[in-house]
């Protein structure tokens, strides 16, 4: 039954779909993992003394500044690391490894959850330009969100694959500048309470990608299928 419907879809419906499943899959990876609610808050105090149009200002370069970082390291990450001697396999491992670290720490934001600390929150505030670093370094693009992104430089299967992952790339920079450039107004609404709860579901999805990255690399090392 299923191949005779597989067969009445046109291929490049199939093919659409495919890409469409993919573009999910991928945006909602890498946004659970860059998590931009959980750095409105911090967000908010480095640019308490801002005016609201540098705090836009900030916000929209450090959005191009992330969309760097990552489409870099989609593109070449898997490259820089094989020159290295490091299997793809072990690319996966070692990137769920840092990934599940990050999921855990969302899964205890009272705890651990902070990818800054207070020191690096002081140092920041001394800084002219925060766009960059903290901001787009480590708070957005930090090691997880760049694990995964060489995670889907390994199971890119081609050009529309690298495409798709740059589209989703694309996707959660708009939506992490979008929800900056609202967070005076967001913060008000959701709350500390709030915040905690997402940051606990996005670690929950954080997890279980890391799971699967984990699950991945072992089946690519010993040829298995899971």
């Amino acid at each position: 039954m299923i191949e005779l419907i597989s067969e009445a879809v046109p291929e490049h419906t199939v093919t659409i779909l495919g890409m469409a499943g993919l573009l999910f899959a991928s945006f909602t990876s890498l946004f659970s993992v860059v998590n931009p609610l959980a750095a409105m808050p911090i967000f908010l105090s480095l640019t308490d003394s801002y005016g609201e149009r540098e705090r836009v200002q900030t916000a929209k370069k450090a959005g191009i500044y992330m969309f760097g970082v990552l489409i870099t390291f989609l593109l070449v990450g898997t490259f820089i690391l094989s020159f290295f001697g490091i299997s793809l396999a072990g690319i996966r491992i070692a990137g769920g490894l840092i990934i599940m670290r990050a999921a855990y720490s969302m899964l205890n934001p009272e705890r651990g959850g902070r990818k800054l600390t207070d020191e690096d929150e002081a140092a920041a505030k001394e800084k002219e330009d925060i766009s960059f670093s903290p901001l787009a370094l480590p708070l957005l693009s930090g090691p997880g969100s760049i694990a995964v992104v060489i995670g889907f430089a390994t199971q890119a299967e081609g050009v529309n694959d690298y495409l798709v992952h740059a589209v989703s790339v694309i996707l959660v920079v708009l939506l992490t500048y979008i929800i900056l450039r609202l967070a005076p107004i967001s913060a008000r609404y959701i709350g500390p309470t709030g915040l905690n709860v997402m940051t606990r579901l996005m670690g929950f999805i954080a997890l279980a990608i890391s799971v699967q990255f984990i699950l991945s690399g072992i089946s690519r090392y010993y040829g298995l299928t899971i």
